[in-house]
């Protein structure tokens, strides 16, 4: 591909940001695993929730340290498709991957505890999100986003956090939390899908190009120049209309159209296949529950015989 050989190794796969994420890394481990036993109520790490950790580091470097991070800034479509995976898997991941019992060290200081317990109550969690996303996706706010970057790192964290707090009523399983029923958890993903629909919406049925980022050929070399180095920049010559082309060649509309589609397209997947498990843990509590009432009623009976027979 043409950035390849347009753009250097640090623009394309931001060794600084890898180097942060493998400190990251080695640092949950050794929390985890090596010095574990500095914590009251600690429990060893299982082979899931280090996969889960794990491949969140890794999905996160792919989407923000590898060529698709450079990608994002030239089509709107790769721009989706990593928020897609930064908004609707990776939080998952992160919320699997921690330990419960550093979960529940964390939410037990005073300070975290309260505003933690606040802001994922379910309605607070999912209007938080949900508004959020549709705010940043307003064309004015997203392009002022994607040219500064300290604005674009700060939406994007926070997206990312608000996001945690949108999927933990369904996902946490801490002993002692409130837990709301199956029935419930299914209303709430399905309020969830529904309430991201406006900002999808949006951009699917837009007439015209909404954003100056990835039409005008002067915003996109600026938002370009978010996480491409100066000697990078320079190489690609005067910037028009002629550029946009090369790097972007489904043209404005049609990538603009195809991002919101696939958006749309993830969230209902992922949303489909947590419903999914919802129902099949339902499920399984409703059998071991029969089983129980089964077995006890069973018990109850021969006792009744035992002291009949008395």
């Amino acid at each position: 591909m043409v950035i390849f050989y347009l753009f250097d190794f640090r623009s394309l796969w931001s060794p600084f940001f890898a180097l942060n994420l493998f400190l990251i890394l080695l640092l949950y481990y050794l929390i985890s695993v090596k010095y574990r036993n500095c914590f009251k109520q600690s429990e060893p790490l299982t082979k899931k929730q280090a996969a889960n950790f794990t491949g969140f580091i890794l999905l996160l470097y792919l989407i923000k340290g590898s060529p698709i991070d450079l990608m994002s800034h030239m089509m709107l479509t790769i721009h989706m498709v990593q928020m897609a995976f930064l908004l609707l898997i990776m939080p998952i991941l992160f919320i699997k991957g921690i330990p419960d019992w550093i979960w529940r060290t964390v939410l037990d200081i005073k300070l975290i505890k309260p505003l933690f317990l606040f802001i994922t109550k379910p309605l607070i969690a999912m209007l938080l999100f949900n508004v959020l996303f549709s705010f940043y996706h307003i064309p004015i706010i997203l392009d002022f986003s994607k040219t500064n970057n300290f604005y674009h790192a700060l939406m994007h964290s926070l997206l990312f956090f608000l996001a945690i707090f949108m999927f933990w009523p369904v996902l946490n399983n801490i002993n002692g939390s409130k837990t709301m029923s199956g029935i419930l958890k299914t209303g709430y993903m399905f309020a969830n899908g529904v309430l991201m629909l406006p900002a999808c919406a949006l951009i699917i049925f837009a007439d015209i190009p909404l954003y100056q980022t990835y039409s005008n050929p002067e915003t996109w070399i600026n938002a370009l120049a978010l996480c491409a180095t100066p000697s990078s920049l320079s190489r690609l010559g005067s910037v028009g209309p002629e550029l946009l082309k090369i790097f972007n060649p489904l043209g404005s509309l049609k990538d603009q159209k195809l991002g919101g589609i696939l958006m749309k397209t993830v969230q209902e997947i992922v949303y489909v296949v947590i419903i999914a498990q919802i129902f099949a843990e339902w499920y399984r509590k409703d059998q071991e529950e029969a089983l129980e009432e089964e077995k006890n009623a069973y018990n109850h009976k021969n006792t009744i015989k035992e002291i009949a027979n008395e």
